[in-house]
């Protein structure tokens, strides 16, 4: 029985000369023709070199200095932020910075309700690195019903003084709709001067409205923002 004719070869197929020409031909692999830089003779380093040792050891100097024996940090300033704010109510004396200040209205308080005078702590116990006011003098405390809150500025600022800081600077900031404290400013700035025992000059007092907005600007409240700069003696 004759067979079929195959559809395919598996004959290989000659090469064109083309081709055999190419496959003749060394295998060179792709070099780029771009010089590499050299770096010009001013001898400039490629890198970065490690600081000098010298800085290390300052560094090393300047912690331990910072360090103190009980292992807490000794700065040579701390900065501290208060704020306080009480309602406005007939029948109470308005205490400012230790003054007593003429008004139909004063702060409803624990104690005597020296929205400046508290501020003014809480600031330096938060410079501190210590508990608001509310912790070391609690309203609930009898002790302190009615207290003058010259009490609590003397108490800031020896515990301020035992951790070895003075002021360097305060300022600070009242805000009320009335009574104006224009006349008064010169008397309570000199007032807290003297309980913080700095010089007036880096004592600061600012007063302004609340142009009749919320509370603030109805009279029925009154506000103090305060920034202290303790410096390490």
């Amino acid at each position: 029985m004759a067979m079929a004719a195959p559809l395919y070869s598996c004959k290989p197929i000659p090469a064109s000369k083309s081709t055999a020409r190419l496959s003749l031909l060394p295998f060179r692999p792709a070099v780029s023709t771009t010089k590499p830089y050299i770096a010009p003779s001013s001898n400039l380093p490629l890198r970065a070199k490690s600081a000098p040792r010298i800085y290390a050891t300052a560094a090393a100097g300047v912690e331990s200095e910072r360090t103190s024996s009980s292992g807490s940090k000794t700065l040579p300033f701390r900065v501290g932020h208060g704020f306080d704010l009480h309602r406005l109510e007939p029948g109470y004396p308005l205490i400012i910075g230790g003054i007593d200040i003429p008004h139909d209205r004063g702060c409803e308080a624990h104690s005597d309700g020296d929205v400046l005078l508290h501020c003014v702590v809480d600031a330096i116990l938060g410079a501190l690195g210590l508990p608001d006011i509310g912790q070391i003098f609690p309203d609930n405390d009898p002790k302190w019903k009615g207290a003058a809150s010259s009490v609590f500025v003397k108490e800031a600022v020896r515990l301020m003084h035992e951790a070895g800081y003075e002021i360097g600077n305060l300022d600070a900031t009242l805000i009320l709709q009335r009574p104006k404290l224009s006349p008064h400013k010169e008397n309570i700035r000199a007032n807290l001067s003297h309980l913080l025992g700095a010089d007036p000059s880096v004592v600061n007092l600012k007063a302004k409205t609340h142009e009749k907005v919320d509370s603030l600007g109805q009279n029925r409240s009154i506000a103090a923002h305060t920034v202290v700069l303790l410096m390490k003696k």
